[in-house]
């Protein structure tokens, strides 16, 4: 691309996804475009050209060329798509005035299309609305012009499917249509719905390929190329197969793999190849990218390594990879991946390093690391827990879990979403696609990093690192389930993918062990559930015994989840042994060939469980099981029932389950984000533009941050300078009586345990002297100040921070030491809803000081919940409010006082995730 315009916007350029899940890169046109452009012309059909132009138009003349090519990328501007390094779709603007003539003035252009008709129905001419409307945006254009011949159906249709305000009008026989650019609930809706679906369609070719290729696929059975191949021969892949490798020296199979075509170059094969897994070295990667791009590949595997994780070198290999793939229109699971599964029957992928293919079953997992995804396999395996589809994706440079979350929302196969992630891409993306999935499929994370923070070396992620206090706040608002453990993960997963959600918090157990019992009982209140007192059959329960209880608890109204608890029974009839313990070997009890022997005592303990579990599942309940020693029981019921061999695990996937259950109560009563009286957004955004006019960053003073706050609404308690007593009963007299007396100095703010405040001074002596004690105790500096009391109530802290990963964090908790020592804070991610706002006061542990605890009288929560609301609006008007903080703020039985407020500014980067569609 030419580099000899200064004024060339490669911020314009971006990779996006296609309806088909193809990919395409949209760019600025240039002057080096020329021959493109005329080949791009030379391949659309006459009936195209006359929609573009309104007549026959068969050939672009020299002139033509050098208008469509040469912009100044202000008032006019043309986009092209290109894949292959070939255009394939263009579009332009020009700004015009009312009469249509050319204007450097106005806010209205006028827009036409042209897309290459073999790429028609593949969503081209609606991204590129999208892109060209952001571009048109950021040049000051207002509105698009266009006008559309009645037969141009297509294009009508992009126009009025885009969701933006619209006029329409008909006259001499062409559409006239004005959109106005300003984005709308609707065209963020449709440009996101259509994101999605192009996303879910891309991952969904990687997942269900009809031919796969192995490059690099050799003679050693322990290479990687040649252990993929054969992994995928294991698996009984149901599409076409084929090996490459350009050693293959006339060789039509390899050794040892009958039955799959060898071949040197991928333009050998006589068929096409959706998926190539490339497992060559480093250096011949670019070379065998270049030849799946020719041949028509759809997406590639690289398990090659040796990439960003390498260091700056590798870094850049690993860009040109992408950028080289993304041209091609293919996306990219890697570089050194570990590989992709899925395991629906008419499928059978396992391009993997995996060498067994796991059983089908509901759960989708993605991994960012392969020794965590091998892992995370062998556990599946080992627990009885089969998946749908499986993804690792290594260094993450394309497709990400971003990606798998849009495909397993729409899979029918998929129930839960297991996720090891170790960064994040786009976290503002992420937290918006995983609130909506979770609301029908629950989502478990692992998150590495959580005390560290670092990235690994190699992924493809901003290089800020993200606060782990904003992952567990994006994660708690998007309804993800966030554990520590794959042990924690798996128990997880057993019991959402096998029981329904818990409709409540109550807790019926039932067992034959009184002791199991009780610990269970305990395990549950420290989780902070509601479990009813243990039901004990005693130890000599039979089968029957199990089925009245647990039939007796799934039918108390006052229970939403049954726990059978369960030890080798004891007693006349039963088992006199705990069956595989090995405790009684020496008396001949237990022997190796008494395996069959448990397996049948258990069996009737078996049937009368599983009874149970359906009956619990029709009644909407979940069953769990809880067993000590009785592995053949385990066994028995395993892919059935969710079995764990301790209390604190049951009971730790239990509140997890019931937690994801309340937030999907929530989720369904959305929130709203109320109109708010008093607030001048104009006013405050030209206070903040001229006070960062000088500075990348300032921190207001007092009156400057009152002015701010007023502009929301938000009254900050006015204070008055006291550097004397004369100053400090001047100001006593100007606010009223009674008044306190504070420090201001940044040393003691906040401190009144050394005597940085008075309160409750009523008359001028007990000024005077409060002043002059504080002069003698603090000294000079203390910067004192007179304010008028607030009245009595619990002090609280409101503050917002901006993490730049995730946006502005809105916190809350009561001032002092709970907030301060204990980290008793709420978070909500910004904008916060009414909802989110009730949740932000009820959250912290210490909430009943607002609600009358002990008899006190409760406190004006609405009040507080409003304020909270209009911080909330202030920092997501004016992201350069960096950090505001409000403490106090006394909240009283009626109505709150804010006493103080602290405001920094900083340029910030502009938000990304608000644009048009566009891969990262």
């Amino acid at each position: 691309m030419s580099e000899q315009s200064p004024t060339y916007p490669s911020h314009w350029e971006a990779d996006i996804v296609l309806r088909d899940g193809g990919t395409a890169r949209i760019r600025p046109l240039t002057p080096d475009d020329a021959g493109r452009l005329v080949a791009f012309y030379t391949d659309v059909s006459d009936r195209s050209k006359y929609y573009r132009f309104f007549a026959p138009y068969p050939r672009l003349s020299d002139r033509d060329v050098h208008r469509f090519t040469h912009h100044d990328y202000v008032n006019r501007v043309g986009l092209a798509v290109l894949v292959r390094d070939e255009i394939i779709a263009t579009v332009r603007f020009d700004r015009i005035d009312d009469t249509g003539r050319p204007s450097e003035d106005s806010t209205d252009a006028e827009v036409a299309f042209l897309v290459q008709d073999a790429h028609q129905g593949r969503g081209v001419a609606s991204a590129l609305l999208e892109h060209i409307a952001a571009v048109a945006r950021e040049r000051g254009i207002r509105r698009f012009i266009a006008e559309v011949l009645p037969d141009n159906r297509t294009m009508g249709k992009v126009f009025t499917d885009a969701g933006y305000t619209q006029h329409r009008s008909f006259a001499e026989g062409v559409m006239h249509f004005e959109l106005d650019l300003e984005p709308t609930e609707e065209s963020l809706a449709v440009m996101r719905s259509r994101e999605h679906r192009a996303e879910a369609r891309s991952t969904q070719r990687l997942l269900a390929p009809g031919s796969v290729a192995v490059v690099g696929a050799g003679r050693d059975p322990r290479g990687v190329g040649r252990s993929v191949l054969t992994n995928l021969l294991a698996a009984g892949f149901a599409g076409r197969l084929q090996a490459v490798n350009r050693n293959a020296g006339g060789r039509t199979e390899l050794d040892g793999v009958p039955g799959v075509p060898l071949r040197a170059t991928l333009a050998e094969l006589p068929y096409p190849v959706d998926l190539a897994v490339v497992a060559v070295p480093a250096d011949q990667v670019p070379a065998v990218v270049a030849e799946c791009g020719a041949h028509g590949v759809q997406g590639l595997v690289v398990v090659t390594a040796g990439y960003a994780e390498t260091g700056a070198a590798g870094r850049e290999r690993q860009r040109d990879l992408v950028r080289q793939a993304r041209a091609a229109g293919m996306r990219v699971i890697g570089p050194n991946a570990f590989g992709l599964v899925n395991t629906d029957p008419a499928v059978r992928l396992n391009a993997s390093l995996s060498p067994q293919l796991p059983e089908a079953g509901g759960l989708g997992i993605f991994s960012q690391s392969g020794a965590i995804g091998a892992a995370l396999l062998e556990a599946a395996h080992r627990r009885g827990l089969g998946l749908s589809s499986f993804a690792s994706a290594g260094n993450r440079a394309d497709v990400s879990g971003n990606d798998l979350l849009q495909y397993w929302e729409e899979d029918p196969a998929t129930r839960v979403l297991l996720l090891y992630l170790e960064s994040f891409g786009n976290p503002r993306k992420f937290s918006r696609i995983a609130r909506r999935v979770a609301a029908a499929k629950p989502i478990v994370v692992i998150k590495g990093g959580r005390h560290t923070g670092s990235i690994p070396a190699g992924h493809a992620a901003a290089l800020t690192r993200i606060d782990d206090r904003s992952v567990d706040t994006l994660f708690q608002q998007a309804g993800v389930l966030r554990v520590d453990t794959i042990t924690e993960l798996y128990d997880a997963a057993d019991l959402l993918v096998h029981q329904p959600l818990p409709p409540g918090d109550r807790i019926a157990v039932v067992g034959n062990s009184d002791s199991l019992g009780l610990l269970t009982h305990d395990a549950a209140l420290s989780a902070g559930l509601r479990p009813l007192l243990p039901h004990d059959l005693t130890t000599s329960a039979t089968p029957e015994d199990f089925t009245a209880g647990l039939d007796a608890a799934i039918d108390r109204p006052d229970s939403d989840v049954v726990v059978a608890v369960v030890i080798p029974p004891i007693g006349v009839g039963a088992l006199p042994y705990f069956p595989g313990s090995g405790l009684l070997e020496s008396a001949g009890a237990v022997r190796a060939e008494d395996a069959a022997a448990d397996a049948r005592e258990s069996a009737p303990f078996a049937d009368a469980l599983s009874a149970a579990a359906d009956r619990a599942a029709a009644a909407g309940k979940p069953l769990l099981l809880i067993h000590l020693a009785l592995p053949a029981l385990a066994e028995q019921l395993r892919g059935r029932l969710p079995s764990y061999p301790r209390p604190e695990r049951a009971v730790r996937a239990l509140a997890l389950a019931t937690r994801h259950a309340a937030w999907r109560r929530d989720h369904a009563e959305t929130g709203r984000i109320p109109d708010l009286e008093r607030v001048a957004e104009g006013p405050a955004r030209r206070q903040v533009a001229a006070a960062l006019a000088d500075a990348p960053e300032v921190e207001l003073d007092e009156a400057a941050v009152a002015t701010l706050l007023a502009h929301y609404g938000i009254d900050l308690l006015r204070t008055l300078p006291a550097a004397d007593e004369r100053s400090a009963v001047q100001a006593a007299r100007s606010l009223g009586y009674p008044v306190a007396l504070k420090a201001t100095s940044p040393a003691l703010r906040h401190r009144p345990d050394l005597g940085s405040v008075r309160l409750d001074l009523t008359s001028k002596a007990e000024l005077q002297r409060a002043h002059q004690e504080t002069t003698a105790l603090l000294g000079p500096d203390a910067r004192l100040v007179v304010q008028r009391m607030a009245p009595r109530g619990v002090d609280t802290t409101v503050s917002a921070t901006v993490d730049p990963a995730v946006g502005a964090i809105l916190s809350f908790g009561l001032a002092g030491a709970a907030s301060e020592l204990l980290g008793d804070l709420a978070h909500r991610l910004v904008p916060a809803t009414d909802r989110d706002a009730a949740g932000l006061v009820r959250e912290i542990k210490a909430a009943p000081l607002l609600f009358g605890w002990r008899g006190a009288e409760p406190v004006d929560t609405a009040a507080l919940e409003e304020l909270l609301l209009r911080v909330s609006q202030l920092v997501d008007d004016l992201p350069e409010v960096a950090a505001l903080t409000l403490e106090p703020v006394v909240v009283a039985p009626h109505g709150l006082a804010v006493l103080g407020a602290t405001v920094r500014l900083a340029r910030l980067p502009a938000r990304t995730d608000l644009g048009p569609r566009a891969l990262g």
